[in-house]
C-alpha cells in the first residue's frame, strides 16, 4: 500500500507544499513582505487550491490598498466566499506557525516559483505529444506552438488566460507611476524627430506602426533615422529586417546618418582625410549600439519572431518591407489572392508586436493610385493590397515630397509625415527637412540652421 502512495505521490505535478505555506506565512506575519511577493507570484504559481485562494484574497486586498492581517484576511475570505468554518482559521493559524521567518520570504518564493515553471513546462510537453500523436499538425506549426509558449513562459506570464482586472489595474498603476517619474515627455520610444514623437506619443510597446510611401520617398532612409536613434538613446536592442537591401548597403547608409559624410562618397570610395575621421567616429559610435540586422530576403513572420525572442532587452523591430515578406506559415497564394497573404502577415505582425511587447514598425509600399490624382498625398486607400494592412497597424505614416513629381516645386527638399491614423490621438500632417546628400530626415527647425 505504501509502495502504491509513493508511485501516486511521484506521478504528481511538481510541487513544494512547504514552500508554499511559507509564502502566505511570511505575507501573514509581516505585511511589508506582501509587495515583494505579489511582484513576483500569480494565483495559478500555487498548486494546492486552498493556498492558491488564500493568495488571491490578499492580492486583491493589497489592490485596494487594505489591512492585511491573519484577521483582515478571514474577513476578506469570508466576503469573497472561500471560508470554511471547520478549517479556515485553523489554517491560518498553521501558516503561520509553520512559518520558520519572513525574512527567507524570498527563498521561499524562488522555490515556488521553480515548481510553478516546471509544471507549465511538464503541460507543455503533454500538450505536444498530444498534437505530434493526433497527427492533424504540421511539424512547423508544433515547433511555433512551443516556441511561443515556451517564450511566454521565460517571460513570466500566461500564454493565454483570463486575467481579472483587478490584476490589469494594477498593471495600469504602476506602467502610469513609471511615467510620472520618467523624465522623457513622450510614453514611448522617441523616433528622433520631436514633431512627430508628440503626434505618435512616441513608438508604444504592443503597437504595430506602419511607415508606407510610393518609390523613392525615403521610407528606408526614416525607418534607419528610427533605428539609429533609438539603438544610441533607448539603452535597448533593435533589430532590423531587410528583405531589400544587404547589410553592407544598410551598415553604409547608418555611416552615412552618423558622420555626415555624402552618402555618394561612401558608395564611390572617395573620401578625403576629414571624411575618413568622421567615419571612424561614426563606426566607433554604432559599435556601442545594439543594432543587430538580417538580411534574409525569405524571412516569414513566425521567424522574425522566433529570433527575436532569442533577442535581450529587445526595444524595437524594424522590417523593410511588407510586400516583399512570405505570407504566414509559409503558404504560396496565386496572383489573385495576395490580397489574402498580405492580411495574414499584416495580422501576424500585429499578434508578434503583442506577444513581443515592443513597437513593431513595418515599411510598405503604396499603390499607383495617387499618381492619377491631382493631389497625389497619398490617403489609406492608397495601401497595396489595403483594407487588413489598415485596419491592423495602431499608427499609418505617410511620406510626401513635392518636388518628387514637380522638380520646380518651391518646397525643394522639404518633407511631409502624413499621420493617416493613430490609436493614440489625432491625425496631422508633420513637416520635415530632406536632407539628400546624407539620406537622413531631420525637424523643421534644423533647416534655419543651414543658412
Amino acid at each position: 500500500m505504501a509502495l502504491e502512495e509513493d508511485e501516486l505521490r511521484a506521478r504528481q505535478m511538481p510541487h513544494s507544499v512547504e514552500a508554499e505555506q511559507a509564502v502566505l506565512g511570511s505575507m501573514l506575519i509581516d505585511s511589508r513582505c506582501v509587495p515583494e511577493v505579489i511582484e513576483r507570484l500569480r494565483g495559478e504559481d500555487f498548486y494546492l487550491r486552498q493556498n492558491r485562494e488564500i493568495f488571491e484574497t490578499i492580492y486583491s486586498m493589497f489592490n485596494f490598498s487594505m489591512t492585511i492581517d491573519p484577521v483582515t484576511v478571514l474577513e476578506q475570505m469570508r466576503q469573497n466566499g472561500v471560508y470554511d468554518e471547520n478549517t479556515s482559521g485553523n489554517y491560518i493559524l498553521q501558516l503561520m506557525d509553520t512559518t520558520p521567518t519572513a525574512a527567507n520570504v524570498g527563498e521561499y518564493v524562488d522555490i515556488v516559483r521553480d515548481k510553478a515553471l516546471l509544471r507549465r513546462i511538464g503541460d507543455l510537453a503533454g500538450e505536444m505529444t498530444s498534437m505530434v500523436m493526433e497527427g492533424g499538425s504540421s511539424a512547423q506549426s508544433v515547433m511555433e506552438m512551443a516556441e511561443r509558449k515556451i517564450f511566454s513562459i521565460r517571460q513570466g506570464r500566461a500564454a493565454q488566460g483570463l486575467e481579472h482586472i483587478s490584476s490589469v489595474i494594477l498593471s495600469v498603476y504602476q506602467r502610469l507611476g513609471e511615467l510620472a517619474a520618467s523624465e522623457s515627455a513622450i510614453p514611448g520610444l522617441s523616433t528622433g524627430l520631436g514633431d512627430v514623437d508628440a503626434a505618435i506619443s512616441g513608438l508604444n510597446n504592443s503597437d504595430l506602426i506602419l511607415l508606407a510611401a510610393r518609390p523613392g520617398m525615403g521610407k528606408t532612409s526614416m525607418a534607419l533615422n528610427i533605428l539609429l536613434h533609438a539603438g544610441k538613446y533607448s539603452g535597448k536592442s533593435v533589430v532590423f529586417f531587410s528583405l531589400e537591401m544587404s547589410r553592407e548597403q544598410l551598415a553604409m547608409r547608418l555611416i552615412s546618418n552618423e558622420s555626415f559624410v555624402d552618402n555618394k562618397k561612401l558608395v564611390t570610395g572617395r573620401l578625403n582625410e576629414e571624411d575618413w575621421v568622421k567615419i571612424a567616429a561614426a563606426a566607433a559610435a554604432l559599435n556601442q549600439t545594439q543594432i543587430l540586422i538580417d538580411d534574409n530576403p525569405s524571412l516569414t513572420v513566425a521567424d522574425m519572431n522566433a529570433k527575436c525572442r532569442r533577442v535581450d532587452n529587445l526595444g524595437l523591430v524594424v522590417i523593410d518591407y511588407l510586400q516583399l515578406m512570405q505570407s504566414a506559415g509559409g503558404r504560396q497564394y496565386a496572383g489573385e489572392n495576395r490580397q489574402q497573404a498580405v492580411s495574414d502577415i499584416s495580422r501576424a505582425l500585429k499578434i508578434m508586436a503583442k506577444e513581443l511587447n515592443v513597437p513593431v514598425l513595418c515599411l510598405s509600399q503604396l499603390s499607383r493610385a495617387n499618381e492619377s490624382r491631382s493631389n497625389k498625398r497619398p490617403m489609406l486607400s492608397d495601401l497595396r493590397e489595403s483594407g487588413a494592412i489598415e485596419q491592423d497597424a495602431d499608427i499609418v505614416m505617410f511620406l510626401y515630397r513635392e518636388d518628387y513629381y514637380d522638380e520646380n516645386s518651391e518646397n525643394h527638399n522639404l518633407a511631409e509625415c502624413i499621420i493617416a491614423k493613430n490609436r493614440h490621438g489625432e491625425t496631422r500632417t508633420v513637416e520635415l527637412q530632406w536632407l539628400p546628400e546624407y539620406t537622413t530626415f531631420s525637424g523643421i527647425d534644423r533647416r534655419h540652421e543651414e543658412y
